[in-house]
């Protein structure tokens, strides 16, 4: 009696277990993905399109590209939302789009620390070549700030979740503190409850 019973269990446990499979596959990036009313990969690719084809097409971009391309930095954009939400992503995707467009300089503001740790150990370690040695104060100054804010709204009545997203993004110029460009990029998400919940 006791052998069957067993043998019934570890033939339910393997059943069980078999039944379990994962499948992976690869998908489009670009497709739009709408698993859950949270921010995803299709907000960051709108909201990246949205605001780098704005600033390209922008008259202020006109003018500060006219006489070559000018050096800006991009400064990380505040989440604003009660969500963990990568921002650097965003701010990486816009600058990558903005150096292809071949009108802007970038210079990378996030990796300040490394960049002095080795210039210290390059001067004074007495291990590097003179010859190759990069010289102190010759960094190219930025002379455009991008920045922004990404917020949000969630209304939630239990049996419908709203949740509206607005970015707004910011170019800066740095000698004289004025604002050239800015534009907003809104996305509203819905998910209905049904019977078996979420």
């Amino acid at each position: 009696m006791k052998m069957n019973h067993a043998l019934l269990i570890l033939t339910g446990a393997l059943l069980l277990g078999g039944c379990s499979s994962t499948t992976v596959s690869y998908g489009d990036p670009t497709e739009t993905e709408t698993v859950t009313v949270d921010y995803g990969s299709s907000d960051l690719q709108a909201i990246a399109d949205k605001m780098a084809d704005s600033m390209l097409a922008s008259p202020a971009t006109s003018e500060i590209t006219a006489g070559g391309r000018p050096v800006m930095f991009m400064d990380s954009i505040r989440n604003k939302t009660s969500e963990h939400i990568d921002t650097e992503a965003i701010t990486d995707t816009i600058r990558t789009k903005l150096l292809r467009s071949g009108k802007f300089r970038f210079v990378d503001m996030s990796k300040v620390a490394a960049v002095k740790q080795q210039l210290e150990y390059q001067q004074g370690s007495g291990m590097v070549d003179p010859a190759t040695m990069v010289r102190l104060g010759k960094q190219t100054g930025a002379r455009y700030m991008v920045y922004g804010n990404l917020a949000s709204i969630v209304k939630d009545n239990g049996k419908v979740k709203d949740v509206y997203y607005q970015m707004t993004m910011n170019l800066m110029d740095v000698e004289n503190g004025e604002l050239l460009w800015a534009d907003q990029k809104e996305i509203r998400k819905q998910a209905k409850k049904s019977t078996f919940g979420w």
